[in-house]
């Protein structure tokens, strides 16, 4: 098959969609396939000067942004052309309600190939500005729905999409699920792991972490408060709580809220997957203290690497953890009720132990290699 993503940031931006794209481009390329990916040429601080190159396999095109809608909403039009003019089997859109995905429905509808749309949970107008909430209005009433109407399959992340994808024009026949997925190295136990020495901490202390993008709607500043409850309750101080991910507008909040405290360590932003891996499980808990989420990836790698988890009940999250079995779910600003589960699971080794062979026998289930194939397989029927 000849395959064409389409997603607003690819590599080297750091994205939940753009990994999820990647993880299934990647994997395609060894299957046999012939991948494209096109995506705008900017990284969500600059604009990327190399425009054509081959990742893994996957040929990246990277079409000029003619503008930006804070750091989520690119425009680049020329995608129209460049898939107009090549022949795809399959045309694979992602997030709806952006205009990328108008122009992706139009090229598949005008050259013949098969659209497949993976929403990715945009389900919410919350921290969005006025201009942001009347783009979401039009988009999602007028031109998604128009596009609705040229997809043969949407992919729902989550079962808690299901209901959004028909209110704005999917059929329910061309939906399925399919997961976000996650990578077998998070698996593998890490040896020597140097994790807590690189950063002076204890090898005795226990590790809360929060990683993900500092931005407001993933709640970095509300994990700083839980950090700041749990610290006063226990005198011992034998608990260090680590905040990472890239800034997305949050981090010199985040700053001023940590102050003096020397047992929150704000890191700095990191790529490097295996440094990534040996972080997670160096940690005692990961903690999800979002208002909005779709599916996360880092949830599923939270699991993998034996963590329990202690997360807001927010779209997609509560329909892959359960409590107690994967942890706990707390109402999102409700921080001493957060306080209190992180400190049950700190003082119940017996608890933790159990959450974490639940968690790394759930994650088994998202493996991208599974997720990959049952993409596969979706885009095979529509081509029969």
């Amino acid at each position: 098959m000849k395959i064409a993503h389409v997603c607003q940031f690819y590599t080297p931006a750091i994205c939940g969609v753009k990994q999820v794209v990647e993880e299934i481009a990647k994997r395609q390329v060894k299957s046999g396939h012939e991948v494209h990916v096109y995506t705008s040429d900017w990284d969500k601080k600059k604009r990327i000067k190399k425009k054509e190159e081959i990742i893994e396999g996957v040929h990246v095109h990277r079409c000029f942004n003619i503008a930006r809608v804070a750091n989520f909403g690119v425009i680049w039009p020329s995608v129209f052309f460049r898939l107009i003019n090549n022949n795809f089997d399959i045309i694979h859109s992602h997030v709806f309600g952006h205009v990328h995905y108008v122009l992706a429905a139009l090229a598949a509808k005008i050259t013949g190939a098969k659209h497949v749309h993976t929403t990715h949970c945009p389900w919410s107008d919350a921290y969005r500005s006025l201009i942001g909430k009347l783009g979401i209005l039009i988009s999602y009433n007028i031109f998604s729905r128009f596009s609705a109407m040229l997809t043969d399959k949407f992919i729902a992340i989550t079962p808690w999409e299901i209901d959004f994808i028909k209110k704005y024009g999917g059929r329910e026949d061309k939906i399925v699920v399919i997961p976000n997925g996650m990578s077998e190295d998070f698996f593998k136990n890490i040896k020597n792991n140097s994790f807590k020495k690189d950063n002076k901490i204890s090898a005795k202390e226990k590790v809360v972490l929060f990683f993900g993008r500092l931005n407001v709607t993933k709640g970095p500043d509300q994990f700083v408060k839980i950090a700041k409850i749990i610290l006063k309750q226990r005198k011992s101080k034998d608990v260090t709580f680590v905040i990472r991910g890239p800034d997305e507008g949050m981090k010199s909040e985040v700053k001023k809220l940590i102050g003096d405290e020397k047992k929150i360590i704000l890191l700095p932003e990191l790529r490097d997957r295996k440094k990534i891996i040996e972080m997670y499980q160096a940690a005692d808990v990961f903690v999800l203290p979002s208002y909005r989420e779709g599916l996360p990836l880092t949830l599923f790698e939270a699991m993998a690497s034996g963590l329990p988890i202690v997360a807001s009940p927010v779209n997609g999250i509560p329909y892959e953890m359960k409590e107690p079995e994967n942890g706990f779910l707390v109402k999102y600003g409700n921080n001493k009720k957060f306080a209190e589960r992180i400190n049950e699971l700190l003082n119940n080794p017996k608890l933790s132990s159990q959450i974490s062979k639940n968690n790394i026998e759930k994650a088994g289930h998202y493996k991208w290699d599974l997720i990959s194939k049952r993409t596969l397989e979706l885009y095979k029927s529509l081509l029969q």
